[in-house]
């Protein structure tokens, strides 16, 4: 097990992993790419200093949710989104947006509508009188929870960037198109829950 540690990992960032790859890596744990696992690129401009860009949405993000405070900046005043630190602030960032608008309080509203709304399809999913109508409305709260979790975590640096939409307002009409059907079919299905037997 030492010698996979020692050899295997080194040998496997350094010739098989992409450059790209590797960050991702650093970035997940929080830590800087040490320059060993490096790949060798063309030489850069004298006099220019090289940044990690990594890590830059994440640390951006932190900022601007960590500068909303108790109360937030008000709708639209935020400094970071305002003036664009943040990229992609109206689509996999945009719960930064909130947390630094509204801050701390606003979050944590948006988090207890997110509850209540899991909460009430899990309630549906529970009173379904078929399996089939039971497992769906259970696959639709996993999928409007995980969706939530992760891009919540990832805005505040305890997930990889990966991409998810927060559900109902990251700006996109596919999620959205998406998520309304998932609820529309829950809905339907619980209307005509009397008519299906056991």
């Amino acid at each position: 097990m030492r010698g996979i540690q020692r050899f295997g990992v080194p040998f496997v960032f350094k010739k098989v992993l992409a450059k790209h790859q590797v960050e991702r890596i650093y970035s997940t744990i929080g830590r800087d790419i040490p320059s060993e696992y490096e790949k060798q690129e063309a030489p850069s401009i004298p006099g220019t200093v090289s940044v990690n860009t990594a890590d830059y949405n994440v640390k951006q993000s932190k900022i601007a949710i960590g500068s909303g405070g108790v109360i937030g900046k008000g709708l639209l005043k935020g400094t970071q989104t305002r003036y664009g630190f943040v990229p992609e602030q109206r689509t996999d960032f945009i719960f930064d947006t909130i947390g630094e608008g509204f801050g701390f309080i606003g979050s944590f509203v948006l988090l207890g509508v997110y509850l209540l709304l899991l909460f009430r399809i899990v309630t549906v999913a529970e009173r379904q009188r078929s399996v089939f109508s039971r497992c769906y409305g259970y696959g639709v709260a996993a999928v409007f929870f995980f969706h939530i979790a992760i891009n919540v975590a990832m805005t505040v640096g305890l997930a990889p960037v990966i991409g998810i939409p927060l559900p109902f307002i990251s700006y996109g009409g596919t999620s959205l198109l998406t998520f309304t059907i998932l609820l529309f079919i829950l809905i339907r299905l619980d209307a005509d829950r009397q008519m299906v037997l056991r």
